[in-house]
């Protein structure tokens, strides 16, 4: 899984600059006085300063993952490479370990199963053999896809604000989240702690759902 960072707009001094417009005032450096309104403008909940900073991502994860993080719409942009129209020869997410199920919850898991992995990769190989044989003798790719399993990589741009990202990491971080999604909520976050240090660390110290 690849979590890339493509573009991003704004600051820290973002942030203060959209708060302070109410008042017809501008902060030309960020000082301690901007930093303790970043912190309140997240304590109080006023989003809409954080939301005049963007950033963009370009992703590559399995489709499982990639559908519990297109949940996630308000504030967000998601354009997906299509197998509607892209036939490359699909690449599958093989984790080095299989978890096991959870005992006291509905989701989730726990611990380490050891299975026999010859009929997993029977499994791939006969995806993969089937939807190369489909496209050969003729099959739409939009339909020759359906035999491919959730396990496939796919990629997609997101962009959106910084408050918006804040509640994607902000759920995806917990540890009830999967693992796999987990990951690349970290990378986003790692990525935005870079960027908006103090922005970031107010809206996931104070940004509850």
């Amino acid at each position: 899984m690849k979590v890339d960072l493509i573009d991003h707009m704004g600051s820290d001094l973002t942030v203060v600059n959209a708060a302070r417009v109410s008042f017809n005032k501008t902060s030309s450096s960020l000082t301690e006085k901007d930093i303790k309104l970043i912190n309140y403008l997240a304590k109080h909940k006023h989003w809409s300063p954080f939301s005049h900073c963007f950033i963009q991502f370009r992703i590559k994860a399995p489709i499982f993952v990639a559908r519990q993080l297109g949940k996630h719409q308000v504030g967000l942009a998601w354009n997906e490479v299509s197998r509607r129209y892209v036939d490359s020869e699909p690449e599958f997410y093989k984790p080095v370990m299989w978890r096991g199920r959870a005992e006291n919850a509905k989701q989730g898991s726990d611990g380490i199963v050891k299975i026999t992995l010859d009929d997993v990769q029977f499994a791939y190989d006969t995806a993969l053999r089937t939807y190369k044989e489909m496209l050969d003798q003729g099959v739409a790719p939009e339909m020759a896809r359906m035999i491919l399993p959730q396990n496939t990589y796919t990629e997609w741009y997101w962009s959106g604000s910084l408050y918006a990202f804040s509640r994607v990491c902000k759920l995806r971080l917990d540890k009830a989240s999967q693992l796999e999604v987990q990951e690349i909520a970290k990378n986003i976050s790692d990525d935005c702690t870079k960027l908006f240090p103090n922005s970031w660390t107010a809206l996931m110290t104070e940004n509850k759902q």
